[in-house]
C-alpha cells in the first residue's frame, strides 16, 4: 500500500513539475507566432508601400492622358479627370507630328511590335536550348563556351555598335545581290530584320545565363530516364524541359521585352 502511495505521489510530483514546462513551451510557441505575424505584417506593409510608389508614375500618366488641357494646367497631378476624354489618345495615334510627318505614332508603334516580338521569341528559344545543352548534354569545353557567352554580357553595347553596323551593311549588300540573282527578297536589307538580328545576338548571353542557372537545379535523373526510354534530344526538350520552364520563360520574356522596347539607340 505504501509503495502504491509512493508511486502515486511521485507521479503527481512529476506531473506537477512538467506543468510549468508545458506552459512555458506554449508561451514560447505563442510568442513565436506573434513575432512571425508581426514580421509578416511589416514586410507586407513595406511591399505595399513600394508597390504604390512604383505604380504612382503609371497612375499619373494614365489619368493625365484622359484630362483636358485646362485640368492639366491646374497642377493637381493626382486628381482624377473631371471630364474624361479620348482626344489626346486619338491625336497621338493618328495626328501627332513626328519630325515633318504628321501621321501619329501608329507606324512607329507597329514597327516596334514587329521588332520586339520576333527578337524576344527567338532569343528566348535559343537561350532555352543553350541552357539545356550546357547543363544536361555537357560536352568537352562547355564551361569555356558558357564563360565566353557570360563575358559577352558585360561588353557595352556602344563598343560593338560600329562593327555591328558594318556587318549589317554587308548583309544588306549580300541581300541585294541575292535578290538580283534569284528574284527573292530574303529580308537582309530590311532595317526591322536587321534590328531583330542585333537584339537576338546581344540578348543571347543573358537568356542563356537565365536558362542555364534554372536548368542547373533541374533533376538530371529525369533526362537520363527519358534517354533510356528512347527519347531524342528535342523530345526531351519539348516534353520535359519546356513544360517545367514557365517561371524562367516569364522572367526572360519580361527582361528581353523591356530592354528591347526601351532601346532608343537605333
Amino acid at each position: 500500500m505504501s509503495s502504491v502511495t509512493s508511486s502515486t505521489q511521485n507521479l503527481v510530483a512529476t506531473s506537477t513539475a512538467t506543468l510549468p514546462q508545458v506552459r512555458d513551451d506554449r508561451n514560447d510557441s505563442k510568442n513565436s507566432n506573434n513575432t512571425r505575424w508581426i514580421g509578416r505584417t511589416v514586410i507586407y506593409g513595406l511591399l505595399l508601400v513600394f508597390a504604390v510608389l512604383y505604380l504612382m508614375p503609371l497612375f499619373v500618366m494614365l489619368t493625365t492622358s484622359f484630362k483636358t488641357m485646362d485640368e492639366i494646367q491646374n497642377g493637381n497631378m493626382l486628381a482624377l479627370p473631371q471630364s474624361p476624354t479620348f482626344d489626346p489618345w486619338i491625336k497621338a495615334w493618328g495626328e501627332t507630328c513626328v519630325g515633318l510627318t504628321c501621321a501619329g505614332i501608329k507606324g512607329y508603334f507597329w514597327n516596334s511590335i514587329k521588332m520586339v516580338v520576333p527578337a524576344v521569341a527567338i532569343s528566348t528559344i535559343m537561350g532555352a536550348l543553350n541552357g539545356y545543352v550546357l547543363t544536361k548534354w555537357r560536352f568537352p569545353g562547355h564551361t569555356l563556351v558558357f564563360g565566353l557567352m557570360l563575358f559577352a554580357c558585360f561588353i557595352p553595347f556602344q563598343s560593338v555598335l560600329l562593327p555591328m553596323a558594318t556587318i549589317l551593311g554587308s548583309l544588306g549588300r549580300f541581300g541585294m545581290t541575292l535578290q538580283n540573282a534569284t528574284g527573292w527578297n530574303f529580308g537582309f536589307g530590311n532595317p526591322t530584320v536587321n534590328l531583330v538580328f542585333v537584339h537576338v545576338v546581344y540578348g543571347l548571353g543573358f537568356t542563356t545565363l537565365f536558362f542555364r542557372n534554372f536548368y542547373e537545379a533541374f533533376p538530371t535523373e529525369l533526362v537520363r530516364a527519358a534517354q533510356v526510354d528512347g527519347a531524342s534530344f528535342f523530345q526531351i526538350f519539348r516534353r520535359i524541359m519546356l513544360p517545367n520552364s514557365l517561371p524562367i520563360i516569364v522572367v526572360t520574356v519580361i527582361y528581353q521585352f523591356t530592354n528591347i522596347w526601351n532601346d532608343f539607340l537605333f
